[in-house]
């Protein structure tokens, strides 16, 4: 409700108003969520692809248990490596100053810069990738084999298969993925402060300027318009995702 609260800059009373919310609209609130929603959505599904990829690749290797194994333990702890230790660990390595850097420095390759958001992606497919393989594997293990084996006794080939069975079983969970890493990616901050500070426009970074009244002395009611606009785009997509889930339920039992 403090979005919708205004502070007099003379008296200092507070009163009910929607000028905040209004403010973080457009201008530089509003390139923030364009920012935001962009990074989110190309990392969302970048990660998404690339965790599908890597999750079908260990179930069907032939060394899959041991394999799997170390693959979900890695996940595990790459899914929960982030923040400044994650931003500075990608400094150290691809930098300005990093290892890799000076490296290719070396051979003529230099010119990639972490500190862009063609970079903040980079380090935020770091930690969704996992997230995506530990998110979707048990859907892939939901896929019973008699359906394979059911459609293998039809004549159906294997493009048909994914096509007509496999396929629309897998839409649900990979989807509803898709979504928990758009959240996550949306929700990121202490990763794009350590790395970018306030450089690229993001809502996250925004909200910690206007609280501690960084850009405008006395605009902590605009941080929460920000915070409450961040809230719902969130929920939505949780909502999204939990109806996705329980309709995934229903064939993966």
């Amino acid at each position: 409700m403090e979005a919708f609260r205004a502070t007099d800059p003379v008296t200092y009373e507070e009163s009910w108003s929607t000028a905040s919310v209004t403010a973080v609209t457009g201008g530089a609130y509003g390139r923030a969520y364009l920012g935001s929603l962009q990074l989110s959505a190309i990392t969302a599904v970048l990660g998404a692809v690339l965790g599908l990829a890597l999750a079908v690749a260990v179930l069907q290797a032939r060394r899959g248990q041991l394999l799997r194994r170390l693959v979900l333990t890695a996940s595990g702890v790459l899914a929960n490596f982030g923040g400044i230790p994650l931003a500075f660990a990608f400094i150290a390595t691809i930098g300005n100053a990093g290892v890799v850097t000076a490296l290719l420095g070396r051979v003529g390759l230099a010119g990639f810069s972490l500190y862009s958001m063609t970079g903040l992606a980079l380090v935020y497919l770091y930690f969704l990738v996992p997230l995506m393989v530990l998110t979707i594997v048990p859907a892939l293990e939901g896929l019973r084999p008699q359906w394979r084996e059911a459609s293998d006794v039809l004549g159906a080939s294997a493009w048909q298969y994914w096509r007509r069975v496999g396929g629309p079983v897998l839409a649900p969970p990979v989807l509803g993925a898709t979504m928990l890493l758009f959240a996550s990616s949306f929700a990121a901050y202490a990763t794009a402060r350590a790395l970018v500070g306030s450089s690229i426009p993001l809502v996250p970074l925004q909200i910690a300027d206007a609280l501690s009244s960084n850009v405008l002395v006395g605009s902590e009611n605009v941080g929460k318009a920000l915070a409450l606009g961040m809230v719902v785009l969130v929920g939505l997509v949780l909502i999204f995702y939990t109806w996705v889930q329980r309709r995934t339920q229903r064939w993966l039992r």
